[in-house]
């Protein structure tokens, strides 16, 4: 998997055949096909351990008692500890767009055929999460939490898919989680309730942005 996402991050994804990955993983090729009968069947397998793992990192990290804000810190840090500093995501995005390019990348259906169908947890904690919020009051009482999940999901997906597309010598992806850590701001600042103290929205910071302090 590891020199699968390698080829596909150095000669993009249509360009990429199990003989290949075989030769750069020094396996025969009928080894590769004893695992993966196709080459989309490792990607599939790839995206959903990408899912997976996430959730489950986040799973791992929440406590009792946090707060929805602090919850929703939490997700962002998670996410930098997981793709903040590789450009897993960008390959992640290359190959759910190989895949099925008609499906969002995030699925909003739980039993979405989306090869990322796994990521519906993500879209579902989100909702969770906003429905949680308006309850406590921290956002406002007309937010729907469905479609502010959705909406943020789109415009996420945009910065990958825009960074995806960079030529190779432009696409380091720290470019896209400044610009996702933007968005994810602008977002809970947007949905606030009146009276809320925007200061506690603030995201932690990345490691390149605490490097460059």
């Amino acid at each position: 998997m590891r020199c699968a996402k390698e080829l596909i991050l150095e000669h993009g994804v249509d360009k990429v055949s199990m003989v290949d990955i075989a030769k750069k993983a020094e396996l025969s090729k009928a080894t590769l096909y004893l695992y993966f009968p196709s080459k989309d069947l490792l990607f599939k397998e790839i995206c959903d351990i990408a899912g997976i793992q996430f959730i489950n990192y986040f799973r791992s990290r929440q406590r009792p008692g946090l707060s929805v804000v602090d919850t929703l810190k939490l997700i962002w840090d998670c996410y930098l500890d997981l793709f903040g500093e590789s450009d897993d995501m960008l390959v992640i995005f290359s190959m759910k767009k190989y895949l099925a390019p008609d499906f969002p990348f995030v699925p909003i259906e739980k039993d979405s055929p989306s090869p990322a169908g796994s990521n519906y947890a993500f879209y579902s904690l989100l909702v969770d999460l906003f429905t949680k919020g308006v309850e406590e009051g921290v956002f406002a009482e007309d937010v729907r939490p469905a479609s502010i999940s959705r909406t943020f999901i789109t415009f996420f997906s945009y910065v990958v898919e825009t960074a995806a597309k960079l030529p190779k010598s432009g696409n380091d992806y720290r470019w896209a989680i400044e610009e996702l850590a933007n968005l994810f701001q602008i977002f809970l600042r947007g949905i606030a309730r009146d009276g809320t103290d925007l200061s506690d929205l603030k995201l932690p910071e990345s490691a390149d942005e605490k490097n460059k302090r």
